[in-house]
């Protein structure tokens, strides 16, 4: 005879509910979310050349609406999409508003620059935004604050972000000063999806290492 007991039965629900935490790399729209965000950069900077800054915008705004609605069609998560677009479409406007196709990358650089300032303050006055952003996309609480080597794995993390953006500005910040827009478009690239992967295997490891120091 089956055994249809209560504790049989609901045996299995708590694990059926659970809810998997997403990974980093999923929360940043995974290995198609990042390459999608510089397909448009890299679009842009074939089309400026060949047909010029009008046609090189309307191309890498359609791109990066076409990746948007891809992402759409297969169910994947539309945020990292939605937030392409609407960077795209930023950029695409401050390079229309100054008629220079170095102006699309001048978001990007004066962010890298106040993204950098402000992950250093935070690492100064002891609230790492590694750590900060980490507790409040997962709900994981603030405990590591007082913990001084839960805490070092944040800092350090939030130190390479910092060295990476302050990098990105310095670098890209002289190329727009001399005008070199292809070379822009070259460091926008390189400095772009392997820095970010270093940054991203860097805060992993100070994830893990906070979850290790306080369990």
């Amino acid at each position: 005879m089956t055994d249809t007991s209560p504790e049989r039965v609901t045996t299995g629900e708590p694990a059926q509910s659970e809810q998997r935490t997403p990974t980093l790399l999923e929360q940043l729209g995974g290995i198609r979310g990042l390459v999608a965000s510089v397909v448009p950069v890299v679009v842009f900077v074939a089309v400026n050349p060949l047909a010029g800054l009008v046609p090189a915008i309307w191309t890498s705004l359609g791109i990066a609406v076409a990746l948007g609605v891809w992402r759409l069609i297969r169910r994947e998560a539309i945020q990292p999409a939605v937030s392409g677009i609407l960077g795209v479409a930023l950029c695409a406007f401050i390079a229309y508003r100054t008629g220079e196709a170095r102006g699309f990358f001048l978001y990007g650089i004066w962010y890298s620059l106040i993204a950098g300032l402000a992950l250093v303050v935070s690492v100064i006055v002891r609230r790492p935004l590694v750590g900060v952003l980490w507790s409040v996309l997962n709900g994981s609480g603030f405990g590591w604050c007082t913990n001084r080597r839960a805490r070092f794995g944040f800092d350090v993390a939030t130190v390479v972000w910092a060295v990476f953006l302050l990098a990105r500005f310095v670098v890209q910040d002289y190329l727009y000063d001399m005008r070199q827009t292809e070379w822009l478009g070259v460091a926008r690239l390189v400095m772009g999806l392997p820095l970010t992967a270093a940054a991203a295997l860097v805060t992993i490891w100070a994830i893990r290492r906070a979850a290790r120091v306080a369990g």
